[in-house]
Parts: structure tokens; C-alpha cells; sequence
């Protein structure tokens, strides 16, 4: 009977052990929802935030943010083909329309912040007048080359702005669009001499000064909008970056670099 103890004692470890490694295999989730990395979809106005406060959100969460930056639109085209991701700051008009196509949860759907478009010139040159409308026609007149948008909440604005005020005909020859968020590195590099594009980018971009906003009667605010993918399988995970992006820390980044947080924006 003695020896029959240590046997049967023995059997029972390995059973213990059997089952909790069935267990293991059966739900491993636990284990990889611990370690989540988000990809995000974002414009470059967010990006210089996340630039800023991204570390900070991987080091209290352990999560990682894996991040590609471009405008708007081509984005939500990769997103329209299938392409993977769990977050998206886009205009708010295309996250509405991917909440509508069942691309974007809709109770994930939020304002992040808005930024006027201001007019960027390289820093040492002269910093000319747009505090007007007659002042900022003329500083476009008398520019050598001008760049803004080609795509993009901003370059879309500017493009019938400047047919509203009867002067897009007389700068065409001069004017470059770019199809890439980097209106304000052209300026910087002495590609263009004057460009236009919203004030966060210009405050963000070494090399450059911000000349002044457009002129009050002619502003436009490009307002960022975000979401949470419906096939993301770190949904919660997305919520709380997007929690983050709307928290104090973040608000005040985003202040520091021109922007107006939603929560900070009258109704």
C-alpha cells in the first residue's frame, strides 16, 4: 500500500497540469490583450500630439502605437480597401460616411480639436501683411510661388476661397499643390515662398514663421475627427487611446501647437 501513495499522488500532478494547459490553449487572449499594439490612421496634426504624449500613453498602458501619417483622403481609400487598423483621424464628413458604411463603430466617433489655416513664410524673410483681406490678396500677388493642398480639409477650402476672391487665374502659373502633408517643408527648404495651410502644421515645422492666420472674415477651421475600427480586435484599447487624446495631457499639447481641443470649442 505504501508504494502505491507517491504513484497515485504523482498521477494527480500531471492531471493538474493536463488541464491547465488545456485551459491555457483554450483562452489565450488574456496573454495577448496584455501586449496590444494599435495601428493608427492619423493627419500630421495629430501625429505632432502623439509625437509629444505617445510614450506616455505606451508606458501607463503597455500598449504600442504603431503609426502612418498622410492626409486624409488616401487614408480612408486604404481603409475603403481593406486595409487593417484600429484608429482613424480623418475629417469629420469621412468618418461619418465610413460610421455610415460600417467601417467606423459609431459610438467611437469623436471630435479631437480644430485649427485655423494660416499663411507660412521661410523664418529670417520678411514676414508680409495678411491682416486683411486686400493685405493678404496682395502678399499672394506679389509672392514668387505658393503652395498649398492639392487633397485635404484646407487645400480643398483654400482652392475655392481663392476663386471667390477673383484672384485664382492670376497665381495659377505659381502655385504648387502638393499631393503630401508638406507644405510647410517647401517653405522650409526654400522651395516655395509663401504657403498656406493650417496654423498647427506651420507651428509644428522648424524653419518656418507663421506670417498670421487668414483674416477673420475669410478663416476656416479644419476640425479632426476620430475612430475605432469595426474589425479592430483591440477595441477597448482604441477607446482609451482615444480617451487620452481628449485628456488633460494631451489638451495641453495640443493648445501649445495651436489647436483648439473639442472640449475647449463653444457650441
Amino acid at each position: 500500500m505504501g508504494t502505491n501513495r507517491p504513484a497515485f499522488r504523482c498521477i494527480g500532478l500531471i492531471n493538474v497540469s493536463a488541464t491547465m494547459f488545456a485551459l491555457a490553449l483554450l483562452d489565450p487572449w488574456p496573454v495577448i490583450a496584455q501586449q496590444a499594439t494599435l495601428r493608427v490612421f492619423t493627419t500630421r496634426a495629430i501625429r505632432t500630439v502623439l509625437d509629444r504624449v505617445g510614450s506616455e500613453f505606451e508606458r501607463t498602458t503597455k500598449h504600442r502605437l504603431e503609426i502612418t501619417t498622410d492626409i486624409a483622403a488616401p487614408m480612408v481609400r486604404r481603409v475603403r480597401n481593406g486595409e487593417a487598423f484600429d484608429v482613424l483621424v480623418a475629417a469629420p464628413d469621412q468618418i461619418d460616411a465610413l460610421v455610415k458604411d460600417g467601417f467606423i463603430l459609431p459610438e467611437t466617433r469623436r471630435d479631437l480639436a480644430r485649427s485655423g489655416i494660416g499663411v507660412a513664410v521661410r523664418r529670417g524673410a520678411t514676414v508680409p501683411d495678411v491682416s486683411s483681406i486686400e493685405a493678404f490678396k496682395r502678399t499672394l500677388l506679389n509672392a514668387k510661388s505658393i503652395a498649398y493642398l492639392k487633397e485635404g480639409q484646407s487645400g480643398v477650402y483654400l482652392a475655392g476661397l481663392l476663386e471667390g476672391l477673383s484672384i485664382a487665374a492670376a497665381i495659377e502659373h505659381k502655385v504648387v499643390r502638393p499631393d503630401r502633408d508638406i507644405v510647410s517643408q517647401l517653405v522650409a527648404q526654400g522651395d516655395v515662398e509663401v504657403g498656406m495651410v493650417v496654423v498647427t502644421q506651420i507651428l509644428t515645422t522648424p524653419g518656418v514663421t507663421l506670417a498670421g492666420p487668414l483674416p477673420d472674415e475669410i478663416q476656416n477651421y479644419v476640425v479632426f475627427a476620430a475612430g475605432v475600427s469595426t474589425r479592430s480586435r483591440a477595441v477597448e484599447v482604441a477607446k482609451d487611446l482615444l480617451s487620452f487624446l481628449t485628456g488633460p495631457t494631451a489638451r495641453a499639447v495640443m493648445q501649445s501647437q495651436g489647436m483648439q481641443p473639442a472640449s475647449d470649442i463653444k457650441r
